[in-house]
Order: C-alpha cells, then structure tokens, then sequence
C-alpha cells in the first residue's frame, strides 16, 4: 500500500486558519470602530438639538438684505460721482 503525503492539505488548514483568525479580528475591529462613530454622531445630534433650542429665528433677514443692497448700490453710485466716472 503506498502512502499518502497530507503535508499540503495541512499547509492549507494552517493557511485558511490564519485567513479566518485574520477576517474575524478585522471584523471585529470595525465593528468597534463602527459603535464608536455611532456613539459620536449620538453626541452630535444631542449638541445640534440643543443648538436649535437655544437659536432664535431672525425674521427681519429679508429686510436687512434689502437694506444692505441699498447701501451697496448707493455707495457704488457715490463711487462713481467722486471718481468722475
């Protein structure tokens, strides 16, 4: 009876095990990561929150832009009659 060598097959083992070990450590490790993100934008969202709780509407935006507009064109206008042009 002749003898079978088995020395690949156990290189194999060894090599998908290692493979396996590997997956399942880096898996885990983003998983980690994973939870601590979530545990973060968690944290953001309460700060947001309360952020928006704590701001006040401006309603006279529209006005004061108008304003503004009105400054700058009249600035521009005395611009042009100081320069001459």
């Amino acid at each position: 009876m002749k003898a079978v060598d088995l020395t690949g097959w156990y290189v194999g083992y060894a090599i998908a095990s290692v493979v396996i070990v590997l997956v399942v450590i880096l898996v885990g490790w983003i998983l980690s990561l994973a939870n601590r993100i979530n545990r973060q934008v968690g944290d953001i969202v309460g700060e947001i929150v309360e952020i928006q709780g704590t701001t006040e509407l401006v309603p006279a935006v529209g006005k004061v832009n108008e304003k503004l507009v009105g400054i700058v064109n009249g600035a521009v206008t005395a611009r042009k009659a100081l320069v001459g042009e």
